[in-house]
C-alpha cells in the first residue's frame, strides 16, 4: 500500500526556518514527481513546490520563491521541503503529494497519492 508520510512540522518564530520530510513507503516512488502543498483555515489547498523525478524542473509558488527550497533523495524515498525566512502567512497544514505521470504541475487535482499532512504555525 502506498503512503507518504510527513513530518518536522511545528511551532517557529517570524524568521526562523523549518525543514519538513515526506518519506514514501509500498513503491517506488523515484519516478515519479512530488510536491508540497498547504492548506491554512477556511482557504482552498494552495501549491507551494514541486520536483521532477530526477531533481530537475523544480517549481515553486510565487510566494515562497526564493525562501523555500524542495529537494529528493531518491535512495531514501524521501522528498524534503526547506523553509527559510518563514512568515505568519505560512501558517498551514502541509501535505506532501506523488504524480505519477507527466510534468511537474501546481494543480492539486493532478496528484495521485497524499499524506496525511503536518502542521506549520509561524507565531509574528
Amino acid at each position: 500500500q502506498e503512503q507518504l508520510v510527513e513530518s518536522g512540522g511545528g511551532l517557529v518564530q517570524a524568521g526562523g526556518s523549518l525543514r519538513l520530510s515526506c518519506a514514501a513507503s509500498g513503491r517506488t516512488f523515484s519516478t515519479y514527481v512530488m510536491g508540497w502543498f498547504r492548506q491554512a483555515p477556511g482557504q482552498e489547498r494552495e501549491f507551494v513546490a514541486a520536483i521532477k523525478w530526477n531533481g530537475a524542473n523544480e517549481r515553486y509558488a510565487e510566494s515562497v520563491k526564493g525562501r523555500f527550497t524542495i529537494f529528493r533523495d531518491n535512495a531514501k524515498n524521501t522528498v524534503y521541503l526547506q523553509m527559510n525566512s518563514l512568515k505568519p502567512e505560512d501558517t498551514a497544514v502541509y501535505y506532501c503529494a506523488a504524480k505519477r505521470f507527466g510534468l511537474v504541475s501546481p494543480d492539486f487535482r493532478s496528484y495521485d497519492y497524499w499524506g496525511q499532512g503536518t502542521q506549520v504555525t509561524v507565531s509574528s
